[in-house]
């Protein structure tokens, strides 16, 4: 790895950023243009202290999740997204890889949903982008690092989450992952991440690997469903839940709303806001 161009290039691409495009809060004292370190780290979803040893050439070998949450936080075009993972010491995901990438037509939408909870996944059920409202309503996603950021491991092995489940759609929920998870894999056969994640859920998980033996049909999918979410400064939310697949780029979208006018709208507004307040920065 060429790491000090490495950390060079990470550099130059933060500075020319502008907050406001990628969601970031921007306080009337702000004196950078570009997105702080800490602002990138937290969009990436590594530690500040990592990102500082990249940037500064201290850290030599960054994994290829890694390299594309860089990539995607800072917006990449493709000519400068695949010199980042050159530089890297990897090769930017081929066709026949699990695509990760939220291309700028997928990007436009997000900014305009921009106050509404939306979260991006790939077809391996990782965590791609969450925006603030999301991470507001159902917790903050930035610190998860490795498969904790996987939605399988998260449903099969992770801590509780906000969703108010009971113990059968919990159970249809997690056959529902492992079906899709199955069908990515039939997809996707070269993809070596992917296959570790399978060995990593089965070695961990006696659900998973029962799941994954049965082959069985996944439930019916629900077009739209209601999700009740438990918020600690709010109580019970009770939300439309959408789930949106960009079939080009195998993406899964959810997005969480409320009937205008109705108490969980006036409920998901103020945590909105909460969660704006928290993210802002003087300065």
């Amino acid at each position: 790895m060429e790491s000090w161009e490495f950390g060079r290039m990470v550099r130059r691409c933060r500075d020319r950023v502008a907050p406001g495009t990628v969601g970031v809060p921007v306080g009337s004292r702000r004196r950078a243009s570009g997105l702080r370190r800490e602002e990138l780290a937290q969009l990436a979803g590594i530690s500040t202290d990592y990102l500082t040893r990249l940037e500064q050439g201290r850290a030599t070998a960054p994994s290829a999740q890694v390299v594309g949450a860089l990539a995607q936080a800072l917006r990449l075009a493709d000519p400068d997204r695949e010199l980042l993972y050159r530089l890297a010491g990897h090769t930017a995901p081929g066709p026949d890889m699990v695509p990760s990438r939220v291309v700028p037509s997928v990007q436009r939408l997000l900014d305009r949903l921009a106050h509404t909870p939306v979260v991006v996944y790939d077809a391996t059920w990782t965590l791609v982008v969450a925006n603030a409202p999301y991470d507001a309503l159902m917790g903050e996603t930035s610190a998860w690092r490795g498969i904790e950021r996987n939605a399988v491991w998260r449903n099969l092995l992770g801590p509780p989450g906000r969703v108010v489940h009971t113990p059968e759609e919990h159970a249809e929920h997690q056959a529902r992952l492992v079906a899709d998870l199955r069908l990515t894999a039939s997809r996707y056969p070269a993809d070596r991440a992917l296959r570790r994640l399978v060995a990593e859920l089965t070695e961990l998980s006696p659900r998973f690997a029962e799941l994954w033996e049965a082959d069985a049909p996944a439930p019916p999918p629900y077009p739209s469903r209601h999700k009740t979410v438990d918020h600690p400064a709010v109580g019970r939310i009770t939300l439309d839940c959408d789930a949106l697949l960009v079939a080009q780029d195998d993406l899964r979208i959810t997005v969480y709303t409320a009937e205008p006018g109705t108490r969980d709208a006036e409920r998901l507004a103020l945590v909105t806001v909460l969660g704006t307040q928290s993210l802002a920065e003087p300065g």
